[in-house]
């Protein structure tokens, strides 16, 4: 656990006053059989646009990292979820009631339908992305609390209508480029609302995520039903009854805006291995071995970008070095990928300890 702070007062709203170490508590063992509501993200880690792409390009190759969205959420146990999400005049719907689950991308007129195993004891992954919700992007940084974490209650505010506490985290060490990272915590459920990560430099928020409208209501059935539009090709797809895994053809999932501790969390190209992290806690750095990086060779947009990047080298090798105000990403010449929240002098120390 890490440093645990004072209670600091709040003006608005007034609630009763709570210790860190309570809230976590509360937070860990919060449960509502349903909810739905409306969420905003926002993404701005300070990386460069990719030359040679219009906007539509530079939205969809780096919309994982940056960008504003919305999405209308909802959820209800055990096995019930619908996201929609709305960008640039069309929507994207990821939607399961339990037996069936659905992807419809209008943009392109296509959706899958996915015919669910029955089984008695299976308990489906929650099925909106995380990056829309905001629970679950809190539980990765809650998730990573530990001595060198400071967490303090700094205060309550507003956040889509209901009174929610603020639980602050601040790393202690510097090879991190997260400044803080503020969780909104309802007052009432102990849900997760909004959750803020600031960079170590800047006063303006690199990723946020929360409610604009909640309710704690258990909404309808009819609520993940799908119906395709009229003139939408439709794929029909089974998983075996003995794959416990319900996954949705990457084409037409909602893409994530706020990654996994903006690391990613698969293998990069098809021939990439599992990722390893090296370091724990904010200095943790992940490495994707045999990482497909065909795209970032030749006269593309992406090789572009890389040979602008400066080139460096150590005793891991020699690569080329990405930055921004908050992600740091290394590419070696022997396809190894190397990213974190981290400094460029970190990431490099994190490469010469890696295996080969």
């Amino acid at each position: 656990m890490g440093t645990l702070g004072p209670v600091m007062a709040d003006a608005s709203p007034k609630l009763p006053t709570i210790s860190a170490q309570d809230l976590l508590a509360k937070v860990q063992t919060a449960k509502v059989d349903g909810l739905s509501g409306t969420v905003s993200s926002s993404a701005d880690l300070g990386l460069p646009a990719i030359p040679g792409l219009g906007d539509r390009g530079n939205s969809q190759l780096t919309e994982m990292l940056s960008g504003q969205h919305t999405a209308r959420v909802a959820f209800a146990t055990p096995d019930k979820a619908r996201v929609s999400v709305l960008d640039n005049q069309a929507e994207r719907v990821w939607t399961t009631d339990g037996s069936s689950a659905w992807a419809y991308d209008s943009s392109k007129r296509e959706a899958t339908k996915l015919t669910l195993p029955a089984h008695k004891n299976a308990k489906p992954e929650k099925a909106e992305p995380r990056s829309y919700d905001p629970q679950a992007v809190a539980k990765q940084f809650l998730d990573s609390i530990d001595p060198t974490t400071n967490v303090a209650v700094s205060g309550t505010e507003k956040v889509a209508g209901r009174d929610a506490y603020k639980l602050r985290l601040v790393p202690k060490t510097d090879k991190t480029t997260v400044g803080s990272v503020t969780v909104a915590i309802d007052s009432k459920t102990w849900v997760p609302l909004d959750v803020t990560v600031m960079p170590r430099s800047g006063d303006k928020p690199a990723v946020e995520v929360g409610f604009t409208s909640v309710s704690f209501d258990v909404p309808s059935a009819s609520t993940f039903t799908f119906t395709p539009p009229k003139g939408v090709k439709v794929t029909d797809q089974k998983v075996p009854a003995n794959n416990g895994q319900k996954q949705i053809p990457k084409q037409v999932v909602p893409k994530q805006v706020v990654p996994n501790r903006v690391l990613p969390r698969k293998p990069v190209g098809s021939g990439a291995e599992k990722p390893t992290v090296i370091g724990q806690g904010w200095d943790s750095v992940v490495m994707i071995r045999n990482a497909q990086t065909g795209g970032l060779t030749g006269n593309g947009p992406l090789a572009q970008l890389l040979a602008k990047a400066p080139t460096v080298q150590g005793s891991w090798g020699k690569g080329k070095l990405i930055t921004s105000k908050m992600v740091s990403a290394l590419i070696t010449d022997d396809g190894r990928v190397f990213a974190g929240l981290v400094t460029p002098d970190t990431l490099q120390a994190a490469a010469a300890k890696a295996p080969r």
